[in-house]
């Protein structure tokens, strides 16, 4: 099979599967998904090895839509009226949830301090993919706009990914063979988040201005274009530098926002349209990595391990909102939109096994389980929570 008849396959059965979802009352990414299981399922060992090369940049390519649209969709004022309780979702809710993970399979299973820190904090991660178009779809509709509980969500949802990875890719410099310390590699955290933040507001202005200059003479389609060029390489770049590149990301969207609010709606405006593709593939082939087999034997100690991690991960969340001026409903809803696992588990799941560290399989099978469950299931009750925990007004709620 060619590589360019899976990617049709993947595009079309992705597409059919949401839509058959959609059509159920369930999550359109549930058929996505359902769909990358069947892909493999059915085709197997035909499935071209070309599409290993090109999963990566597909994936990558999901993640700069998504975050891109994220930073579009944040403005200056908005986030000053937020304040504090967004560092706070940034990382409080990762911690607490990482860190109880780490105890439970150190002490709970018998994983290695190295092992256990992988496991917790790849599993801390919340999904970008499946948290920022629900919010930014509550945006569009005004749900929760009086609080900006969604861009709330947006901006610490967006955050804590970059905090998991640091502190996963510090577990996995704890190699004795390494010459990485503990002590450079926690001092690596600040460095990686500011620079990022720094490389997203100096080319966010670079744009901005450029985009001034010849926004008149290059139509919305090429301007995106562009943009993603550029977000593309930075995403390059960050690997080779060790710097939070999506962070970065998002902060150029944001900083083309402050600086030129027509171009930002008009660039958003396209990036939804691409996102209706890259959002096929993307659950698809986060969908073509989950295997039974890699989850059989596991899977009840695996959902009792996830489970765990989302209790303290829920408690983080109402800790962060703690002092806020959210009422009990809102906090409710902040949970709930805390809850999905996906990209991030996709992505790191096979790191310790392919690296030959301890325990392995079963960082894969939490991984594996984590996507199958939390992703549509956390989808579902935002979609149907939203309605109910947050409204236009939002003065009726909690009184």
């Amino acid at each position: 099979m060619s590589l360019s008849m899976i990617i049709a396959l993947i595009l079309v059965g992705g597409w059919i599967g949401s839509r058959v979802s959609q059509k159920f009352g369930l999550p359109p990414i549930l058929g996505m998904l359902i769909m990358g299981i069947v892909i493999k399922l059915v085709l197997g060992s035909m499935i071209p090895n070309s599409l290993k090369v090109v999963e990566p940049f597909f994936k990558s390519l999901a993640l700069i839509v998504i975050l891109l649209r994220a930073g579009l969709s944040i403005d200056r004022k908005t986030l000053h009226k937020i304040g504090l309780p967004a560092i706070l979702m940034s990382f409080i809710p990762c911690i607490f949830e990482g860190t109880a993970l780490l105890l439970l399979l150190r002490y709970g299973f018998g994983f290695s301090m190295r092992a256990a820190g992988m496991a917790g904090f790849m599993m801390a991660a919340v999904s970008p993919a499946v948290v920022i178009p629900a919010m930014l779809n509550l945006k569009q509709s005004g749900l929760g706009k009086k609080k900006e509980v969604p861009t709330l969500i947006l901006a610490g949802a967006s955050a804590d990914d970059v905090f998991a990875i640091t502190i996963f890719s510090l577990f996995v410099g704890l190699n004795p063979e390494s010459h990485s310390t503990i002590g450079n590699t926690l001092l690596h955290i600040p460095y990686s988040i500011l620079m990022g933040i720094g490389a997203g507001i100096l080319l966010g202005i670079i744009c901005a201005y450029l985009l001034k200059l010849y926004g008149k003479k290059i139509r919305a389609t090429e301007k995106t274009i562009v943009l993603i060029g550029l977000c593309l390489v930075l995403a390059d770049l960050g690997e080779i530098y060790k710097f939070a590149a999506l962070l970065a990301v998002m902060t150029i969207g944001f900083i083309i926002l402050e600086r030129e609010n027509a171009i930002a709606k008009e660039i958003s405006s396209k990036l939804s349209k691409i996102w209706v593709a890259a959002e096929i593939v993307l659950f698809v082939l986060i969908g073509m990595a989950i295997e039974p087999k890699a989850m059989s034997g596991f899977v009840w100690q695996g959902l009792a391990i996830i489970g765990f991690g989302l209790f303290f991960r829920s408690l983080g969340v109402i800790l962060a909102t703690a002092f806020t001026r959210l009422n009990r409903h809102e906090k409710l809803f902040c949970v709930i939109s805390y809850l999905p696992k996906a990209t991030v588990q996709a992505a790191l799941g096979t790191t310790a096994l392919s690296m030959g560290i301890e325990f392995g399989t079963e960082q894969l099978a939490l991984a594996l389980l984590a996507i199958a469950t939390t992703a549509p299931l956390s989808l579902f009750l935002i979609k149907k929570c939203g309605a109910h925990l947050l409204d236009r007004n939002n003065e009726h709620r909690g009184k």
